[in-house]
């Protein structure tokens, strides 16, 4: 296991330096590792779960400042308008959240989709159970997003037993929606998040 993990050569980058520190420092402080390697492709939807703490993101973000990975997120729109966008706005798109209109599902796949046809490189992470509560189904809108994309899903996973990050299995989506879900729902099993697993 590695404080934190290199990059692939087809894997977005941010600029590193002292914000890389920082994310270093904040990882060694709460006791957290990396494990496993990205794929190297230029365009992918990471999955992130368990998803069951405010402090996924603490963690999550301190990875991902450490490493130099430019990984986007979804946020709400209305975040970017008006007077929060104004304060909030530059705040969020430096950690990299993108604006999305959320009011259609259907209207938001084809978005999402439009930005990764468009871009040479995009990584989006996504949590699929949406809610940090425990869920019986997932949402569906990553595996929704990534066929319309035509781009492989990574699982990336916190385990708090361990405090380890890790980067996992990699997977080529189907037509079927059911089998790549379980498929999927069944590699996280051994995960433990803050306050549950996936199951």
């Amino acid at each position: 296991m590695n404080l934190v993990l290199d990059l692939p050569p087809q894997a977005p980058r941010r600029p590193r330096g002292l914000v890389a520190a920082l994310g270093r420092l904040i990882l060694w402080l709460g006791g957290w590792k990396m494990r496993g390697a990205w794929p190297n492709v230029p365009r992918l939807v990471v999955l992130a779960a368990p998803h069951s703490s405010a402090w996924d993101g603490l963690w999550g973000l301190s990875a991902k400042m450490a490493m130099g990975v430019e990984v986007k997120f979804m946020a709400k729109a209305e975040l970017f308008h008006g007077l929060s966008g104004w304060l909030l706005g530059p705040i969020l798109r430096a950690l990299g959240a993108i604006p999305i209109d959320r009011s259609s599902p259907a209207g938001l796949v084809n978005e999402v989709a439009a930005r990764f046809a468009g871009a040479d490189q995009f990584w989006l992470v996504l949590a699929p159970e949406g809610t940090r509560r425990r869920v019986e189904r997932w949402k569906t809108g990553f595996w929704r997003i990534a066929r319309a994309a035509n781009v492989p899903v990574v699982c990336a996973y916190f385990h708090y037993p361990e405090r380890v990050i890790g980067i996992g299995e990699c997977f080529d989506l189907t037509d079927d929606l059911e089998a790549d879900m379980a498929k999927i729902r069944t590699y996280y099993r051994p995960w433990i998040g803050k306050n549950r697993g996936t199951m």
